[in-house]
């Protein structure tokens, strides 16, 4: 999930015949980092709170007492710490320094959805980041640090990417409801319900497949990217039917492979449309 907005914009970049390798490297680097630090930053705060002490999903370190508070909160603050040099190699490289306070909201993001003393992911306003960070920002920000300006193929993509990543953290949610209400965690999946809920991850997974669509019409091989179709399906399937929420658990797999799978797949229409044609 980390990867995709990064080669989306990538791709989108190369679109323009702009695209260049070490920013796109640099970017993936703030990406993964600042993924593995706000997953050990949640690991933590949640950890401290409580709210994994009846966990459905895998092992977390802090719940499970498999390492201290303090040595995941260190981990955490070291990977933010790395993606901040990346981070500042990427905008010194571009030219693009106003995109060094981006970065500085990404990691004040990153912690505060489930840290400090009101974390907006226990308020229900998870989604809204997800989509913010992990959709345009990523995105549009990898293609403006390569290609210097934004083109329709990186809005389609990013809102794309960040629908996807919404739809997993949805599907995470809906499993965790139980819990989360029980502890006083207002994910939107509490707020909306699950049926509602539900409802909302397959339409998120719907328009984030539908949109590429826009993108056709300059470049058909986009048409590539509905490969990833009968996945999207299954996915959406298991989460309206599953009675079991253990059995949501592979869907949060699914929605990276979709991910991953529409912005590869992009990325290989852009390579074919201008050397094939």
């Amino acid at each position: 999930m980390a990867a995709a907005p990064v080669i989306a914009g990538t791709a989108a970049a190369q679109a323009v015949h702009a695209a260049h390798l070490v920013p796109a490297v640099l970017a993936l680097l703030v990406a993964l980092l600042l993924q593995i630090g706000v997953n050990y930053a949640n690991d933590y705060s949640d950890g401290v709170r409580g709210t994994d002490d009846e966990r459905v999903g895998p092992l977390r370190l802090t719940g499970s007492g498999a390492a201290t508070p303090r040595q995941v909160k260190l981990a955490a603050f070291a990977c933010f710490g790395l993606a901040a040099v990346a981070g500042v190699a990427l905008v010194a490289l571009s030219g693009q320094w106003w995109l060094g306070a981006v970065g500085v909201l990404a990691i004040a993001a990153a912690w505060g959805y489930t840290g400090g003393k009101k974390p907006y992911g226990y308020m229900g306003l998870g989604d809204v980041f997800v989509f913010i960070f992990f959709g345009l920002v990523a995105t549009l920000g990898t293609t403006i640090t390569q290609a210097g300006r934004l083109n329709l193929d990186s809005w389609v993509l990013a809102i794309s990417t960040g629908l996807f990543a919404c739809a997993l953290l949805m599907a995470n949610n809906i499993r965790d409801i139980p819990g989360d209400e029980a502890v006083g965690k207002r994910t939107l999946a509490v707020r909306l319900g699950d049926p509602k809920a539900r409802l909302a991850f397959t339409a998120e997974l719907f328009v984030g497949m539908v949109l590429p669509l826009l993108i056709v019409p300059h470049n058909p091989w986009v048409l590539l990217v509905y490969a990833m179709s009968p996945l999207a399906v299954g996915a959406a399937i298991t989460v309206l039917k599953s009675t079991e929420r253990r059995g949501l658990i592979p869907v949060l797999k699914q929605c990276g492979f979709i991910s991953l799978g529409v912005t590869v797949l992009y990325a290989v229409a852009v390579l074919v449309f201008q050397y094939v044609g």
